[in-house]
């Protein structure tokens, strides 16, 4: 039949044997699942961290996840939903009272969302900032009156950049007002697999966030004067050019006359 004798047995005994992709994706199967009967709240983000702390074992959080659903591994903490007026708040205490000095990267990142009129329309603009440099890590905008995307989405933009980072383990300080989105349940469990610490402004003292608070106010002063925001068809694209500019031309007096990005990479980061 044309078929080596030799080949054909090797073939046999191969049979039913998994490669070395298969068996280890069954050893992190097992670990992530001792990982979960441990600590059954955590999501597949800190099981893959429980594991890496045990064994060092280097792997992505897309493996860990694959090995998660494939298995059923679900963290069992329960799932929340968006706050509508009446529901319980969750409030932090402020962490930051009055310390800004961030001394690296993504130590300490504030959010704010600001309105903003362009005809008869008004938009609502949701930025996340880090204050080590002052660079606007994301943005997001809607004209949906009280939409919580914007929330979250600068929120996965923040997880994303976590999951990028080299040093895992680093704690990061996320400060914000008392709004009903950032206060929601459904906002802080959509966070509980990382490493966030939060922090919020007392109620009504906006002072208690001053550096957004601030650049919120002549922020609007050069979207109108200077991007001619009131006249554009297109907001969300004139948000983008500004961002841009913002992060990367802009001289910022508190970083000695040096846009954002300038500044974080004369100070040796990336």
């Amino acid at each position: 039949m044309g078929v080596n004798r030799s080949g054909y047995y090797k073939w046999r005994q191969r049979q039913g044997k998994m490669n070395r992709y298969e068996r280890d994706r069954v050893e992190l199967t097992r670990l992530l699942q001792a990982a979960h009967e441990k600590h059954p709240s955590h999501g597949y983000h800190r099981l893959a961290h429980d594991v890496f702390l045990k064994t060092g074992w280097v792997f992505s959080h897309n493996l860990a996840h694959k090995c998660c659903k494939a298995a059923g591994i679900r963290s069992k903490a329960r799932k929340g939903r968006y706050k509508r007026p009446g529901e319980e708040s969750i409030l932090f205490p402020n962490q930051v009272r009055g310390h800004w000095n961030a001394a690296a990267p993504l130590q300490l990142v504030v959010s704010d969302m600001t309105t903003l009129k362009v005809g008869t329309t008004y938009w609502e603009w949701t930025i996340l900032l880090d204050t080590f440099n002052n660079e606007i890590l994301a943005h997001s905008v809607t004209s949906q009156r009280g939409s919580n995307k914007p929330y979250y989405h600068c929120l996965e933009q923040l997880k994303n950049m976590m999951d990028k980072r080299e040093e895992q383990t680093s704690q990061v300080v996320f400060h914000t007002d008392q709004g009903a989105v950032y206060s929601s349940r459904a906002f802080c469990q959509a966070h509980h697999d990382y490493n966030i610490l939060r922090s919020m402004s007392r109620g009504g003292t906006p002072t208690d966030n001053p550096i957004i608070e601030a650049l919120n106010g002549w922020m609007k002063e050069e979207r109108y004067l200077d991007f001619d925001l009131a006249h554009t068809n297109d907001v969300p694209a004139l948000l983008d050019d500004y961002v841009h500019f913002f992060n990367r031309h802009r001289p910022a007096a508190a970083l000695s006359y040096k846009s954002p990005l300038q500044y974080r990479t004369e100070q040796g980061f990336p």
